[in-house]
C-alpha cells in the first residue's frame, strides 16, 4: 500500500486529475477494509453477551483518537492499523444487534446493507461531484446531530410515540450530510497529511447509517432491549 506522501500529497500538493483519483481509490480501499474487519468483528463476537459492546465502543473510541494522532506525525501505517483495529471493536460491539435482527428477521440485515450502499452512494457522489466547498456545514451537522442524539437517550427511557421512527429519519438526515461533507472534503481538500483520518470519517458515516436503516426496517427491536 502506496503512503500518501508517496501519491504525491501530504505537503500542499493539489489534488486533481489522476492524483485526485489516486487518492479517492487510496480512501476508498482502506474503508473497504475498514467494512471487512467490522464484518470480522461481529463474526468473532456473534456468543459475546450484550454488556461486552461498551468495552469494545470504549476501545473503539481510543483508536480513533490514537489513529488522528499517529496521522498527524505522520505514522501512517500505525494509523491504518488503528484504523481496522476501529472497524473490528466495532463490528464487535454491534454484533448482538446484528445477531438479534439475524435470528428474528434476517430480510432486515440484507435490506439495511443494500439500502445503506445505495444511500452512501448517492450521498457520496453529490459530495464529490459538488463544486463549492461544504467545508461549513460541519457546524451546522454538529449543532443538529446534540439535540437529536438527546432526544434517542431519552426515547431510550420514556416511551414516546413513533420514537424510533422520528430519531432514525433525524440522524439519516445528518449522516447523509457528514457523508456529503466527508465525500467533497475528499474531492476538494487540497493538502491531506495521510489519508486514514478521512477514510475513517467515511467508515463511520456507513456505519451509522446501516445501524440507523437496520432500527429503522426492524421496528427499532434492540433500542430497549
Amino acid at each position: 500500500m502506496p503512503t500518501y506522501e508517496q501519491l504525491g500529497f501530504g505537503q500542499g500538493a493539489a489534488l486533481t486529475g489522476d492524483r485526485a483519483r489516486a487518492v479517492f481509490g487510496h480512501v476508498m480501499g482502506l474503508v473497504a477494509c475498514a467494512l471487512g474487519f467490522a464484518a470480522l468483528g461481529a463474526y468473532l463476537a456473534r456468543n459475546f453477551q450484550g454488556g461486552a459492546g461498551i468495552i469494545f465502543i470504549l476501545a473503539a473510541f481510543g483508536c480513533i483518537f490514537a489513529l488522528n494522532a499517529a496521522s498527524a506525525r505522520g505514522h501512517e501505517q500505525l494509523a491504518v492499523g488503528l484504523l481496522f483495529g476501529m472497524g473490528l471493536l466495532l463490528g464487535m460491539a454491534v454484533s448482538p444487534i446484528i445477531v438479534y435482527y439475524a435470528k428474528t428477521n434476517p430480510g432486515v440485515v440484507y435490506e439495511a446493507a443494500g439500502t445503506t450502499a445505495l444511500f452512501v452512494g448517492l450521498m457520496g457522489s453529490i459530495g464529490y461531484a459538488t463544486r463549492r466547498d461544504l467545508t461549513g456545514m460541519m457546524k451546522v451537522l454538529m449543532i443538529a446531530f446534540i439535540p437529536v442524539f438527546i432526544f434517542g437517550i431519552i426515547a431510550l427511557f420514556v416511551a414516546i410515540p413513533g420514537s424510533n421512527i422520528i430519531y432514525c429519519v433525524l440522524m439519516l438526515a445528518i449522516f447523509g450530510g457528514f457523508t456529503l461533507f466527508d465525500f467533497n472534503r475528499l474531492s476538494h481538500n487540497p493538502s491531506y497529511n495521510s489519508a486514514v483520518p478521512i477514510a475513517a470519517s467515511i467508515f463511520l458515516d456507513i456505519f451509522n447509517v446501516f445501524l440507523l436503516l437496520l432500527s429503522l426496517f426492524g421496528g427499532g427491536g434492540t433500542r430497549r432491549r
